[in-house]
C-alpha cells in the first residue's frame, strides 16, 4: 500500500475533525442557550449568588421595605405578598418579600432608619414558631441575643410593622407575633401602628387583616413621609409564549414540583419543597353513609429516606379537580390555550416565581393554584379594573369595598374565584385579566396535613391515614362544597379498588399525575414532625379524647402501647374517649380496639359516646365528666392528657370540663383548677392536636 502524501493526510484530517464535530455538536460545543434560562432559573429552584445578609440584599436590590413571613400553610406568605404589592402600588415603597429562614439577623441593628421591616408571623400548634421561623424566633427572643454593634438599645434605628395569624381556640393565641413584638420593643425597635392579630378560630382572619392594614399604612406614611398615590396594577411577573415547545417537550413542566421530578432523579430530603411520590399499598372505606365516607389508607415510604414518629403528621399534596380547572380556565378565556407552553419571568430581582417553568396554563391551574378556596375581598377589588363591562366593574368594586355586602353575597356561600367571576359578570368571559395578576392574587396550592394513625414502632415504613370525605350543600351555592385533598384521596381509592360506580367528582382528578408518574397508585407526600407525643416512659397513664377522625393519632398511640405490652414493657393505664354519631354507622376501628384490648388487658379501656342514638345527645366531654373520679386520680399520678379534633367546640368544652373535674374532686375553686390546667399545658402534660 502506497504511503499517504501530505495532501491525503490533510484531507483525511479535515474529514476526521468534521466527523468528530458532527457527533459532538450540542454536547461539547455549539450548545444552544435557552434565551429564557436566566429568567426562569429562580422558578426552577436555582439560586444564584444568594446572600444571607439583609442589609446587603436591600442595598444591592434598591429596596427600602422588606416583608418577612413565618408561614406553615401559606396564608402568612400570601398576606406578606399582598402587603408588599400594596406598599409599592399605593405608596411607592420599593418592597420585597422574604422567607425568614433565608436570612441572618445579626446586623438588623445596622439597618438605616429610612427602611421598613414588616413581620407577618403565623403561630403554629401550641404557641410554636412555624418551621421556617424557628431560627429567627430563637435569635430575637433569646437571652443572649447579640448584634453586630454594641449599644444599650441596639434596634433603636429599626422601624417595623407586625401582623400575626393565630387561632383563639389554642391556649397560646397569636403568641408568635406577641412574643416577637415584645422582644423587638425590649431591644428598642420602633413599631409603626399596632401589632395586628388575625383569628382563624373565629373565622375572621381576612377581615382582621383588612381592618388592621389601613391604619397601619397611615402610621407608616406619616413616619416615613410617604404620599399615597392612585394604585395602578403593576405586574410582578412577565408571561412569555414559548413557541416551539409543546406540553410533551421534555423540558416542559406539566405538574412536576421541581427539576429532579421532571428529570426522574428525585431524591431526599423530602419536605415542604420536595414531595416523595409514595405508593398507596392499601385503601378502604371504614364507613360510607349518604354524603360522608371515611377512608383508611396505607402509604409506603420504604423507598425513601422519610421517617416518622408516632404522633407526627403526613402532608398530602393534592391536585385540583378537573371540573374546577375547566371552570377557571373557561371564565378567564384560556380554555383553548390550556396546553400552550409559557414561561413566567420575575420582573424584579427579589420576586420568586411560585412554580417551575416553562409550563402550561393547565398545569399551573391544576397543580399550583388554590382555585377552590373561598376568594378574598381585597382580590375582588383588584380585579374590578379588568371587568368585561362597567356594570360588572361597579359590582366588583362594591364587593371589594363593602364588608357586609361581600359577606352576604360571597363568603357565606364559600364561593371560589371562578364562581364569583362567572356570577358577577353573568357568564361573560374575563379576557382582560393579566395572567400575572392571577399568579399574584390566587394563593399557592398548599399541602394538607393529617394526623398519622399508625405507630412508627409497629410499622416504621408504612404510614396510615384516616380521613373523612364530605360533601356539604350550602344555600346559595349551586354545587356541593367539597374538600380538595380528601376528595383527591377518595378518587385514588376509587381507582385503586376499581369501584364500579365511582362518584363523578372523583373521576375529574388527574390522578395519574404529570406524565403518568403517579399511576400505580401514588400520592405526593412529606412528613411534618409534631410535638404531640406519648410520654417517653410507657408506664405513665394517658387519657385520650378523640371523637370522629380525632381518634386517628390515638389509634397510633394505642397500637404503640399494645406493642410495648406485647414486648413485656410495663404500660400504664390508657383511657380512650371516642365519640361518633351511631355505633353501627361511623364507629371507627371498632374491631381493632378489641384486638388492642387483648394485648393491653385492664390497662386499656374504650369509653364511647354516640351522639345520635338516644333522646339526648351525648358527647365525649359528658363521658369525661362521668369518669371524674378516675380521671382526677390518674392526673394525680401524673397522667398525660391528650385532645384531638374540633378546636372551636369540642376542645374548648373538654378544657372547661377538665377544670370542673379538678375543682370538684379536689375541693378547690374553679379559678385554681383552671390554673392547674394551664400549668399542665405549660409542662406538656396537656397536649392538643386540633383544627378549626
Amino acid at each position: 500500500m502506497a504511503e499517504l502524501d501530505t495532501l491525503d493526510i490533510i484531507v483525511l484530517s479535515v474529514i476526521l475533525l468534521g466527523t468528530l464535530a458532527y457527533f459532538t455538536k450540542g454536547k461539547y460545543w455549539g450548545i444552544t442557550k435557552d434565551p429564557y434560562a436566566a429568567s426562569f432559573a429562580n422558578a426552577n429552584g436555582v439560586k444564584a449568588g444568594k446572600t444571607r445578609n439583609i442589609l446587603e440584599k436591600m442595598e444591592e436590590s434598591g429596596k427600602n421595605c422588606i416583608v418577612f413571613y413565618g408561614s406553615q400553610t401559606g396564608t402568612a406568605e400570601d398576606y406578606a405578598s399582598r402587603l408588599a404589592k400594596e406598599g409599592k402600588s399605593r405608596f411607592g415603597l420599593e418592597t420585597m418579600v422574604a422567607d425568614l429562614e433565608d436570612y441572618d439577623y445579626e446586623n438588623l441593628d445596622a439597618l438605616p432608619n429610612d427602611k421598613l421591616i414588616v413581620f407577618v408571623l403565623a403561630t403554629y400548634g401550641e404557641g410554636e414558631p412555624t418551621d421556617n421561623a424557628v431560627d429567627f424566633y430563637e435569635f430575637i427572643t433569646g437571652d443572649d441575643v447579640s448584634f453586630s454593634e454594641s449599644r444599650e438599645a441596639p434596634l433603636d434605628n429599626l422601624n417595623y410593622v407586625a401582623f400575626g395569624l393565630g387561632n383563639n381556640t389554642y391556649e397560646h393565641y397569636n403568641s408568635m407575633v406577641r412574643n416577637v413584638d415584645k422582644a423587638l420593643q425590649k431591644l428598642g425597635a420602633n413599631r409603626l401602628g399596632v401589632a395586628g392579630e388575625g383569628d382563624d378560630g373565629a373565622g375572621t382572619m381576612e377581615e382582621d387583616f383588612l381592618a388592621w392594614k389601613d391604619p397601619m399604612w397611615a402610621a407608616v406614611a406619616e413616619k416615613m413621609g410617604l404620599e399615597e398615590r392612585e394604585a395602578v396594577y403593576e405586574p410582578i411577573f412577565g408571561i412569555v409564549d414559548r413557541e416551539g415547545l409543546t406540553k410533551d417537550s421534555v423540558e416542559v413542566y406539566v405538574g412536576e414540583p421541581n427539576k429532579m421530578h421532571l428529570e426522574g432523579t428525585a431524591k431526599g430530603p423530602f419536605n415542604a419543597h420536595n414531595p416523595y411520590i409514595a405508593p398507596i399499598t392499601e385503601s378502604r372505606e371504614l364507613f360510607s353513609v349518604k354524603d360522608r365516607h371515611c377512608l383508611h389508607m396505607e402509604v409506603d415510604i420504604s423507598g425513601s429516606n422519610l421517617t416518622y414518629q408516632t404522633g407526627d403528621h403526613i402532608a398530602i399534596w393534592p391536585t385540583n379537580p378537573g371540573e374546577e380547572v375547566d371552570r377557571f380556565l373557561n371564565v378567564i378565556g384560556l380554555a383553548d390555550k390550556r396546553n400552550d407552553v409559557i414561561g413566567v419571568k420575575a420582573l424584579e430581582p427579589t420576586a420568586k416565581v411560585p412554580f417551575p417553568t416553562p409550563t402550561t396554563y393547565d398545569a399551573i391551574v391544576r397543580y399550583h393554584m388554590e382555585i377552590c378556596s373561598p376568594v378574598s375581598r381585597q382580590f375582588l377589588a383588584t380585579l374590578a379594573a379588568f371587568a368585561p363591562d362597567e356594570a360588572t366593574k361597579a359590582e366588583m368594586t362594591k364587593l371589594g369595598g363593602d364588608k357586609d355586602y361581600f359577606h352576604e353575597k360571597i363568603s357565606v356561600h364559600h364561593l371560589n374565584i371562578a364562581q364569583v367571576l362567572s356570577s358577577v359578570s353573568k357568564g361573560q368571559t374575563w379576557k382582560n385579566i393579566p395572567f400575572s395578576a392571577l399568579i399574584e392574587g390566587v394563593t399557592k396550592l398548599q399541602p394538607r396535613y393529617y394526623s398519622i394513625s399508625s405507630s412508627s414502632l409497629v410499622q416504621p415504613k408504612k404510614i396510615s391515614i384516616t380521613a373523612v370525605v364530605e360533601s356539604q350543600m350550602i344555600p346559595g351555592r349551586g354545587d356541593p362544597f367539597r374538600g380538595v385533598a380528601t376528595n383527591y384521596l377518595f378518587a385514588l381509592k376509587q381507582k385503586q379498588n376499581g369501584d364500579p360506580n365511582p362518584e363523578p367528582f372523583g373521576l375529574t382528578y388527574e390522578i395519574t399525575g404529570p406524565r403518568n408518574k403517579y399511576d400505580g397508585i401514588h400520592v405526593p407526600v412529606h412528613v411534618r414532625h409534631s410535638n404531640f407525643k406519648l410520654p417517653s416512659d410507657p408506664s405513665k397513664p394517658v387519657i385520650l379524647i378523640g371523637p370522629g377522625t380525632g381518634v386517628a393519632p390515638f389509634r397510633a398511640f394505642v397500637q404503640e402501647r399494645a406493642k410495648q405490652a406485647a414486648d413485656g414493657e410495663n404500660v400504664g393505664r390508657t383511657l380512650l374517649f371516642f365519640g361518633c354519631r351511631k355505633k353501627n354507622e361511623d364507629f371507627l376501628y371498632a374491631s381493632q380496639w378489641e384486638e388492642f384490648k387483648k394485648a393491653l388487658g385492664d390497662k386499656f379501656e374504650l369509653i364511647t359516646a354516640f351522639s345520635r342514638e338516644g333522646a339526648k345527645k351525648v358527647y365525649v366531654q359528658h363521658r369525661l365528666k362521668e369518669r371524674a373520679e378516675e380521671v382526677n386520680e390518674l392526673l394525680q399520678k401524673k397522667a398525660y392528657f391528650y385532645v384531638c379534633g374540633d378546636a372551636a367546640n369540642m376542645a374548648r368544652e373538654v378544657n372547661a370540663v377538665l377544670a370542673q373535674i379538678i375543682a370538684e374532686q379536689r375541693g378547690i375553686s374553679e379559678a385554681k383548677a383552671e390554673e392547674i390546667v394551664k400549668n399542665m399545658r405549660a409542662a406538656n402534660q396537656y397536649q392538643e392536636d386540633v383544627w378549626s
